[in-house]
């Protein structure tokens, strides 16, 4: 049994989308970023950065002690060993997928939290950071069109931890000011998981945990 402390953000998101793909049992712990839960000393023990999300495995492969993750790449990348899934086995496709996943670790999810934060939530509405954050959105967002041009996903032809890392923060390129029109590429990828089974249970997961506001 994996325990996932989680809120409904884009890393909160890669880790249900796991769990619902490996059909891995598991029970959520729900972390108000917004009421301050991140700061809690209980949740500090399993995530020092106080940042969602986390897990604790129950069940680690070594048979020891239960054994807590945070960060969201490092979650996936322990999940996808610990099932043997959603990562490619072979020497080029492995290193492909974790190239992909520390891209987005990296580059699209910071570049996009900042477009985020300062399009959406900054109490001061700054134009140069805007377009700065919104500008390196778009130019991420070319990089993924072109690495999608010949492939079915990111990192060839089978689904993986790169996929699931990145597509929570596609998810919001509304807020990004990014129209998927421009990114013919991304935009059929995007279609192809959002109709993913796994993928409609957990949206789901997260309208229930933070039903949207009427």
């Amino acid at each position: 049994m994996i325990d996932l402390y989680y809120w409904t953000t884009p890393n909160g998101h890669k880790i249900s989308l796991f769990l619902e793909e490996a059909g891995l049992p598991y029970t959520v712990h729900a972390v108000n970023i917004g009421q301050g839960d991140q700061f809690k000393p209980e949740f500090l023990r399993i995530s020092p950065n106080n940042r969602i999300p986390a897990i604790v495995d129950n069940e680690p492969v070594d048979g020891g002690a239960p054994l807590s993750v945070f960060e969201s790449g490092a979650i996936l990348l322990y999940l996808a060993e610990k099932t043997g899934q959603f990562l490619p086995k072979d020497l080029r496709g492995r290193q492909l997928a974790l190239q992909w996943l520390f891209w987005q670790m990296g580059g699209l999810g910071p570049m996009a939290g900042q477009n985020h934060h300062f399009s959406q939530f900054a109490p001061e509405k700054i134009p140069y950071a805007i377009k700065r954050y919104v500008d390196e959105t778009a130019r991420l967002y070319g990089v993924l069109d072109k690495q999608l041009a010949d492939k079915e996903f990111v990192a060839g032809s089978e689904y993986s931890i790169a996929d699931m890392a990145i597509y929570p923060w596609i998810v919001s390129h509304q807020w990004q000011s990014q129209n998927l029109d421009d990114f013919p590429n991304v935009q059929r990828w995007f279609n192809r998981i959002k109709e993913r089974p796994a993928t409609v249970k957990a949206y789901a997961l997260a309208a229930r945990i933070n039903p949207p506001k009427s």
